[in-house]
Formats: structure tokens, C-alpha cells, sequence
């Protein structure tokens, strides 16, 4: 967990803060979500949903929405997470630990989408919120930032499986890759396409043996 904040000279009473994650989708790597609430004093321009800018664009911005946040914090949920409690609850979790990691304390959390972790403050969820809300604009740029980092550096671990290309998604060549190599310790086995691969390996290597 990464959290960081400004305190304001004055005290605003109602403190919202947007909360969005990155990386459901993808069949290996940690589930990363952030919570931001941005100072009005400061706007940041051309805040939208991290997936309809390009990745210098989200860079530039994560580093503004740092400088000028009253409070952000990005928290992740690990691939043993995911495969315990399943990926809509690891998300969730992920979610509580970017909110508990404010500086700041929200009086509401607007949360990205139709479900929302149990906080200790009002919660409020909104479908397509990371189009519509710009602190949860904020909080998909600082999650889909932080999960790409985390994948280049999965990626230095273990080249072979080219995670600095598709981050994790089942793309067409990360599918061959795990067909051709089997699945590494991040790849999520409560996902099908990772179980069948696992399977696969193990046949092969059966089928190797004397």
C-alpha cells in the first residue's frame, strides 16, 4: 500500500472520495485499487477513465494527481487473495485497504461500478463512474498505473511470459505462452483458462516420464 496526501489549510466537512481498480480481468498478477479525493482549489484537466487515455497520458496524470490530491492511496489484493476469496471479493478488499489507506478521512467513498466494500464511511456506487466522476477518474489512473508497474516488473522476473506486453490479459499471445510454458506462480489457477493449462503441463510432463 502507497498512500499520500496535502493536508488542506481549511477543513472541508464533506470529504468525497472517488475508489476504482484495475486488473479483474487478467488471468495472472495482483488486483490494484485506489481511493483519491481531490482538492477543488486544484483541478487536474483531462481526468477520464484510465482505459480512454494512453499510457504517457496516464503517467503524466498519476504524477499531477499525486502533487495535488488532498489524500490518495492505492492498495492491492495478492493472486493467493484472489483464488481464496474470489476475484469480486479480493477486489472488494483491495478496495477497504485503498480507502483505510487515506490520510484524509471521506465521509463518503463513490465507488466505480454496482458493488461496494464495507467502509467506515457512507458508500455510493456508480456504473461507469470512471467516465462520469473525475475523483473516480483519479483513482483508475493511480490503479491501472500502479498494476502496469507491477506487471513490467513480473515481467523482469519472468520474461519469458511477456507481461510487460499484455499486463496479465488473455490475449492471444499471453494464451499461447501459458498453453506453451504452463502458468507461473502469478497466474491466478481459480481462473478456467489457467486450471487448463495447469492440466495440460502436468499431462505433459506425465506423459514424459518413464
Amino acid at each position: 500500500m502507497k498512500p499520500g496526501s496535502r493536508h488542506p489549510q481549511v477543513p472541508d466537512p464533506v470529504w468525497v472520495c472517488g475508489v476504482d481498480e484495475a486488473g479483474r480481468g487478467p488471468l495472472a498478477g495482483p488486483v490494484y485499487a485506489a481511493a483519491v479525493i481531490l482538492d477543488p482549489a486544484r483541478p487536474i484537466p483531462g481526468l477520464r477513465d484510465s482505459k480512454q487515455l494512453s499510457a504517457t497520458r496516464r503517467e503524466v496524470l498519476a504524477v499531477q494527481i499525486r502533487e495535488r490530491a488532498l489524500a490518495w492511496s492505492v492498495a492491492q489484493a495478492s493472486v493467493e487473495e484472489i483464488d481464496t476469496l474470489n476475484i469480486l471479493h479480493a477486489t472488494l478488499l483491495a478496495m477497504r485497504r485503498a480507502v483505510d489507506g487515506l490520510a484524509v478521512r471521506p465521509m463518503l467513498a463513490r465507488i466505480d461500478g454496482n458493488r461496494a466494500p464495507r467502509l467506515d464511511c457512507a458508500t455510493e456506487t456508480l456504473v461507469g463512474g470512471d467516465a462520469l466522476d473525475p475523483a473516480i477518474s483519479a483513482a483508475s489512473i493511480l490503479a491501472k498505473t500502479d498494476r502496469d508497474a507491477a506487471m513490467h516488473e513480473l515481467h523482469r522476473r519472468h520474461p519469458d511470459y511477456r507481461f510487460d506486453l499484455h499486463k496479465g490479459y488473455p490475449s492471444a499471445l499471453h494464451r499461447e505462452i501459458l498453453h506453451r510454458l504452463g502458468p507461473c506462480e502469478q497466474h491466478r489457477r481459480s481462473y478456467a483458462p489457467v486450471r487448463a493449462a495447469l492440466q495440460a503441463a502436468l499431462a505433459r510432463q506425465a506423459a514424459q516420464e518413464p
